[in-house]
């Protein structure tokens, strides 16, 4: 059994050294206190996980949803590309009836 890198013996001795320091009626407070610290870090590290967790999944919809969507043109570049198609159009028929004047 390794916890935090401490085997069985090293326990052991450390409980020892605790029960001589603290004596046996104050050694179960404070197993107990440390027991609900330890819970309360855990708790605090599930909730930290579970929130990283939702906000890139949300991250990672939004930028799906980015990359899904299509640009349309605005209506001064949809007249802008009007206006050279109708340019272009009428530069190609000035260009045809050039040639077959010639």
């Amino acid at each position: 059994m390794n916890v935090f890198g401490i085997g069985l013996p090293e326990m052991a001795l450390i409980f020892v050294i605790a029960l001589l320091i603290f004596g046996p009626k104050k050694l179960p407070e404070i197993g107990s206190s440390l027991g609900k610290a330890i819970r309360g870090f855990q708790d605090a590290s599930r909730e930290f996980e579970n929130e990283f967790k939702r906000e890139t999944s949300k991250a990672q919809k939004s930028e799906s949803v980015k990359m899904n969507a299509q640009l349309e043109p605005s209506e001064s570049e949809a007249e802008t590309v009007s206006q050279a198609d109708t340019t272009s159009e009428k530069a190609s028929s000035e260009k045809e009836q050039s040639q077959v004047n010639s």
